[in-house]
């Protein structure tokens, strides 16, 4: 079922997880599709495999999204679906969260969402869709997540001024809250390889349906979110987590 043809969409952060599912998932539904990550080597790899435009840049540097912006305007003229993937998690107790550590993860998790979506409102179509990934841990309260938490938090407070405000251009914006997904994030936390395994079950314990979720299935939703089948949402946070909000708190 081609109901994104003749579109263009951007996934940042498009290299690897979700955004490397969502991108392949908008690609087989008719979008042209442009990625975005980091490293140059991965985020070409990951274009090639897919089939798509792979375009480096970095969403914690400012200027980076501008000439990612300009080279997108370009090459693709203008913007009808943007998924706002990049992102980056690591835990760390309160009482143990460096500045470091803290300027990072909202740096790409806010700081640099935010951008990305200021920095290509002027080239998004009439009627376009905005996709921003967040997390269910932005309402749970997990421990060693308090930064990560806050920088989705605020996220999904962006998303619901920005749907007010961006309803007159018909542009609709919405966040998808994932849970626990088996994603390559969990192996980029500086995590032992023992620490991760035992949080890793704690986290799957926690499932109401005891298992991880598949990127594949959080690119279902972001693709529907992105066509017109969803031309009356807006605003809306998507928990996507196997029943991990309505569990009791994680200890």
């Amino acid at each position: 079922m081609n109901k994104l043809n003749g579109k263009t969409a951007v996934v940042t952060g498009g290299n690897s997880g979700i955004g490397y599912a969502s991108a392949k998932e908008l690609k087989n539904q008719g979008a042209n599709v442009v990625i975005t990550g980091r490293k140059p080597e991965k985020v070409q790899t990951a274009a090639t495999e897919i089939g798509v435009k792979g375009i480096v840049a970095d969403v914690e540097d400012i200027s980076a999204i501008e000439r990612l912006v300009e080279q997108v305007k370009n090459e693709f003229g203008k913007v009808d679906i943007l998924f706002v993937n990049a992102g980056v998690f690591q835990p760390a107790p309160v009482g143990q969260t460096s500045e470091e550590m803290f300027e990072h993860q909202m740096g790409i998790n806010f700081k640099g969402a935010v951008f990305t979506i200021e920095k290509f409102l002027p080239i998004l179509n009439e009627g376009a869709s905005i996709i921003n990934l967040s997390s269910v841990i932005a309402y749970t309260g997990m421990p060693n997540t308090a930064i990560y938490g806050a920088s989705k938090a605020a996220l999904n407070s962006y998303t619901r001024t920005a749907a007010t405000e961006l309803a007159s251009r018909k542009i609709r914006i919405n966040a998808v809250n994932p849970g626990p997904i088996a994603t390559p994030i969990f192996g980029k936390t500086g995590m032992e390889e023992k620490q991760l395994d035992g949080f890793a079950q704690a986290m799957q314990n926690r499932v109401p349906l005891k298992r991880f979720g598949q990127p594949e299935e959080i690119a279902k939703l972001v693709a529907f979110l992105a066509s017109d089948d969803a031309s009356f949402i807006t605003g809306g946070e998507y928990n996507i987590d196997g029943g991990v909000n309505i569990n009791p708190l994680l200890s």
